[in-house]
């Protein structure tokens, strides 16, 4: 059972990569042949994945190494197929079947077709690689490879000057990302002796039980591998080469968005035994990824193509992802990643015949002056809000009170279907009305049972055990529910008031991102001097 399951895991990572060996000369002369390949072996390949997923749940996970050389332990290759890989797996596998299905009639006729086949296929075996990584120094290889892959498939345009300044962008924080975790690695090796994972995690449990209070090693451990995931995962202010790609062609988008873009999640949620003995490291994800989600949200509502606001809306919902890690609900963020996941490599293949009825201009409309009524309305949103969000899920199974970050995601869940119910009560329409409320109840009755399921199928493939909030923390948490707050209450202003010159002004800044790429740009342009100048940033007028 061992050798078939190490050969359903480990087959779909040397076909995909090896796919991504062939020359780009041979593959554009052959296109279709190499459009076969590629979709073959993604198909093979989840069918694999599929059975080695059934396998885990039905035997355990396989945690053996495949081949160790003795003479330099740290090169051991190891696969590490518990049940977070194979949840992770099979999404990738999916979406890569989708995405390369998808290329073969988008990319139809172009004389690069075979080489963008190429990279897709090596990009895909390389994210499937960093997933079932059984130690860090493969993980940090498949990371390389990643970072290389993705870099060839932004720059499939290369004579787009945006689509160059995108893909540098993404390579000088890749190389930051880089870095940290190069550290991260060199200090867990420190801390226990081993980049095995099986020897890492019993060194972090180990230490919790001892509860001899922080090993600066592990702190500073988790440190690294934070920011290194914030870095990957387009965390503010290292986000603004995630909007700038949309000169690549729309499945690299998808598969970026939905796919790669998940790495720096996924590395917390695999480390979050060790990353967890860090409060300095989780603080710094709460505090980060709710900057991140809440400057993606703005940015997102004022802008004017489809595809960058799915761009900043991807920016948002990492920050919240990062977020949920930080609260250290774990299963929240797989659930979070699976779901956003699909949504996303849905709204960008199928952003182009897509109808964009809401333009930018809309935020700034009022939608109903602000009246009794109207906050009367909010006042019967939040008396329904609340108990569909902290008593129903109870008798689903999920008591917010006693989860890991229950209250902070219990007060943000309570904030959007507040919003949700506010915006169909308002409207005066009994129809409209009925339909939030079924929304509503949707949202609060779907979330606590899908929550159940991923809680219960990642077993012990996360951690469970973390550090009791001090007073700090709480004060974070604090701090953060704020701020949820008053994004709410200033998209209820920009709703309701007609016109007022400071939310014209915000609109306008949000809009240009807030002006926090042009340190990046300015850095892209001296690096790359004999390039033609970035272009600019895209002027916003008639407000």
């Amino acid at each position: 059972m061992p050798a078939l399951l190490n050969l359903a895991v480990g087959a779909p990572l040397v076909l995909l990569l090896a796919l991504g060996l062939v020359p780009s000369r041979w593959a554009n002369r052959r296109p279709r042949a190499m459009c076969r390949l590629v979709v073959t072996t993604a198909a093979l390949s989840l069918g694999l994945l599929l059975v080695a997923a059934l396998a885990v749940a039905a035997a355990g996970p396989l945690t053996t190494p495949v081949l160790a050389i003795a003479a330099a332990p740290l090169l051991r290759i190891d696969l590490w197929f518990d049940q977070l890989a194979a949840i992770m797996a099979l999404l990738i596998g999916f979406l890569g079947l989708v995405v390369a299905l998808y290329s073969v009639r988008y990319l139809d006729g172009e004389p690069t077709q075979g080489r963008f086949m190429r990279w897709l296929s090596f990009t895909l075996g390389a994210v499937l690689l960093l997933v079932v990584s059984g130690n860090l120094a493969m993980f940090t290889a498949a990371w390389l490879l990643t970072s290389c892959g993705l870099h060839q498939l932004l720059t499939h345009y290369a004579h787009r000057p945006a689509a160059l300044l995108a893909a540098r962008k993404k390579f000088i924080v890749s190389r930051l990302g880089d870095g940290l975790l190069l550290a991260g690695l060199a200090l867990s090796y420190r801390f226990c002796g081993s980049l095995a994972y099986a020897d890492l995690f019993a060194a972090s449990e180990a230490w919790r039980a001892t509860n001899n209070g922080p090993h600066l090693a592990a702190e500073l451990a988790g440190v690294c591998f934070v920011l290194g995931a914030m870095t990957k995962s387009a965390q503010f202010p290292l986000h603004s080469w995630l909007p700038d790609t949309m000169e690549t062609p729309t499945p690299v988008s998808a598969l970026m968005h939905a796919g790669v873009i998940n790495a720096g999640g996924f590395l917390i949620i695999r480390l979050s035994p060790l990353v967890s003995l860090s409060a300095v490291a989780l603080d710094l994800l709460v505090l980060g990824g709710a900057v991140t989600a809440l400057f993606g949200a703005l940015a997102m509502l004022t802008q004017t193509s489809i595809k960058r606001s799915l761009a900043y809306s991807t920016v948002a919902q990492m920050g919240f992802m990062m977020l949920q890690c930080g609260a250290g609900a774990f299963a929240a963020a797989l659930l979070h990643i699976v779901a956003h996941s699909l949504y996303k490599a849905y709204a960008f293949l199928n952003s182009g015949s897509a109808v964009h009825a809401r333009t930018a201009t809309d935020w700034a409309q009022p939608v109903m002056a602000t009246s009794r009524r109207t906050l009367g309305m909010l006042a019967w949103s939040l008396a329904l809000a609340l108990p569909l969000c902290w008593f129903w899920p109870v008798l689903l199974g999920v008591d917010l009170r006693h989860k890991a970050g229950g209250p902070l995601l219990g007060i943000i869940l309570t904030i959007a279907v507040v919003q949700l119910l506010w915006s169909a009560l308002r409207t005066a329409n009994v129809r409209v009305s009925l339909r939030g409320l079924a929304g509503a109840v949707t949202v609060c009755t779907a979330y606590p049972l899908a929550f159940r399921l991923v809680d219960t199928s990642l077993a012990d493939s996360v951690a469970r055990q973390l550090l009791p909030l001090s007073a700090l923390d709480w004060a974070i948490w604090g701090l953060v529910a704020s701020g949820f707050i008053a994004m709410f209450a200033l998209q209820a202003a920009a709703a309701n008031v007609v016109r007022y010159p400071a939310l014209q002004a915000l609109w306008v800044h949000a809009a240009n991102g807030f002006y926090v790429d042009i340190f990046g740009q300015r850095l892209v342009s001296r690096l790359w001097r004999s390039q033609s100048r970035p272009p600019r940033l895209a002027a916003v007028s008639n407000v």
